[in-house]
């Protein structure tokens, strides 16, 4: 089992990231004041500390985590390769992860390279649902969901 590390949101596109320590979470609208809620496959993005430590170490820049534009950072799992496999955040949340998130030009534009170094091995993250809502908080645990 694992532990959520972090939180972020942003409201608009290329906008300000924020940096949360809880958030709700809705079927409806992904992280409350996110501008991905509306999307079917990513309303919500996940990914792992070791793999942005290790794209960012790659090119040999320092960025803190929520530069990838991710809204969950995830420390001790890994996130399941493939679609439709759920997992639990806390005592509430069940996120159905659907689809790899490729790296955008956006990464190169904060460090040149750093676009290709998250392309292998699902380092850019994953993008999922909101199955089950509520309120998550950062140590939360995450676990596969049975």
């Amino acid at each position: 089992m694992g532990r959520l590390a972090g939180i972020a949101r942003h409201a608009e596109r290329r906008g300000p990231i924020e940096t949360l320590t809880s958030v709700r979470l809705s079927p409806e609208g992904g992280v409350e004041g996110d501008r991905n809620g509306d999307k079917n496959k990513r309303q919500v993005s996940l990914i792992e500390a070791g793999d942005w430590a290790a794209a960012t170490a790659e090119v040999g820049v320092d960025l803190p985590w929520w530069a990838r534009r991710a809204n969950l950072l995830v420390e001790d799992f890994d996130l399941p390769h493939g679609g439709d496999v759920r997992v639990r955040i806390g005592a509430e949340v069940v996120i159905e992860l659907k689809t790899e998130i490729d790296p955008c030009e956006r990464m190169d534009e904060l460090a040149p390279g750093l676009r290709q170094a998250l392309e292998p091995d699902w380092r850019g993250g994953a993008g999922g649902k909101v199955i089950s809502g509520g309120v998550i908080a950062v140590g939360d645990p995450i676990r596969i969901e049975q």
